[in-house]
């Protein structure tokens, strides 16, 4: 698809007609997400076009690639990948410069090593100064064993003991359906 066609979509699906701005849509959030939304050149165009039109955007990235090419009114989510995930090495420290105070950074943890992780770099970093949201989130459970999720109350009574600043994110389609349902 084209960026127009993948706009007119969008309109299409966010209830939004002839000259209305995206912002009075019945819908006027839009976020693109889903593998790895940098890595496609074109994505750089629609946020401009989707901003331009007045929807709000965000956008959910990995980490592993430079957010500084979006436009700053773009609502950037950015995953720091903590050690146990096998990505630990991932991240784009320029990524950290970039970020402004309406954009949020994402630790998806499974351990205490994990947290702790999560923990001493937001610290370092002082990202609950710098972004909108730190978000601490619980792996789930691989349905076929391959790694154990984390106790959301572990992890609450952790962030609780150490007074962080941050906000629990819970993956809320694992708890309306189950954990292996996937496009919900």
């Amino acid at each position: 698809m084209s960026v127009e066609q993948i706009l007119g979509r969008v309109d299409e699906l966010a209830g939004r007609h002839n000259e209305m701005p995206g912002s009075q849509a019945a819908v006027p959030l839009v976020e693109l997400t889903g593998g790895e939304p940098l890595l496609q050149e074109e994505i750089y165009p629609l946020a401009e076009k989707l901003l331009a039109e007045g929807y709000c955007v965000m956008i959910e990235t990995s980490g592993e690639r430079f957010i500084g090419g979006l436009p700053r009114e773009v609502v950037k989510i950015v995953d720091v990948k903590c050690p146990d995930s096998g990505e630990a090495d991932t991240f784009e420290m320029r990524n950290l410069e970039a970020l402004s105070e309406n954009d949020e950074v994402k630790f998806v943890l499974s351990t205490r090593r994990d947290y702790e992780f999560a923990r001493d770099f937001t610290a370092r970093h002082g990202l609950a100064q710098r972004v909108k949201q730190v978000l601490f989130s619980p792996v789930f459970e691989d349905p076929q064993g391959k790694w154990p999720g984390l106790e959301p109350r572990d992890l609450v009574e952790w962030i609780l003991a150490d007074g962080l600043p941050v906000r629990l994110g819970l993956q809320l389609h694992k708890f309306i359906w189950d954990p292996v349902t996937k496009g919900v």
